[in-house]
């Protein structure tokens, strides 16, 4: 049986928009004489926030401006306009949901306006129009619980009725806290951090109406 509501995190699980992100942050610190790899940038930064990762870059000794944060989400909002894609299968999750008649949202810790380039080039905008919940917008952040409360909250939905769709460590806790069950998207790696926080792991969008149908078993 389908949850009340499926609730998906939007960079990494919506739309390929990570690797784009993680390669503008490496060439941006680059320019700041700070060597970080893209593999590096993956596993310390996916899923946080923007001043959280200007707080760790600044305690790992990056010499940075006080106005960084703005530099670099000019920078990144730029390469995203250049083009991002669904992730894989993702369309036919929805397609499917619509189907079955089981609500769904996005809740990012992005902004309403990093939103709007993404989801806006694959059509996903209007797909969730009213149905949208930003960090910044809700003043709540992951891996606090309290943006999925909000948005469960604004769907008419109770948090144990919900499941959360998620492909970070920090989207995992948040989860976690909230009392939600979580899928874990974990297309490469282990997914051992977001399995620390409880998540189910899976590998491909294929397999994610079988787990939403079985979500109270196991």
């Amino acid at each position: 049986m389908f949850p009340a509501l499926v609730i998906f995190d939007c960079d990494g699980v919506l739309v390929d928009s990570e690797t784009p992100a993680n390669e503008v942050l490496v060439a941006n610190l680059a320019r700041h004489g700070m060597t970080l790899t893209i593999e590096e940038a993956e596993r310390k930064f996916v899923g946080g926030t923007l001043q959280t990762e200007f707080e760790t870059l600044k305690a790992m000794g990056a010499d940075l401006p006080d106005d960084w944060c703005m530099e670099y989400r000019k920078e990144l909002h730029g390469r995203l306009r250049e083009g991002v894609e669904p992730i894989a299968g993702v369309i036919a999750v929805l397609d499917l949901l619509d189907e079955k008649g089981v609500p769904y949202c996005v809740a990012s810790n992005g902004s309403d306006e990093k939103m709007s380039i993404t989801l806006g080039q694959t059509g996903l905008w209007e797909r969730f129009d009213g149905r949208r919940f930003s960090a910044r917008t809700i003043g709540i952040a992951k891996p606090e619980p309290g943006l999925y409360l909000a948005a469960a909250e604004a769907m008419g939905v109770t948090a144990d009725q919900c499941v959360v769709i998620e492909d970070s460590a920090s989207g995992a806790l948040a989860a976690q806290r909230a009392g939600m069950l979580c899928f874990g998207y974990a297309p490469k790696g282990t997914g051992q951090a977001l399995a620390a926080h409880g998540a189910r792991i899976f590998r491909d969008m294929s397999q994610l109406p079988e787990l939403l149908n079985q979500h109270g078993e196991g």
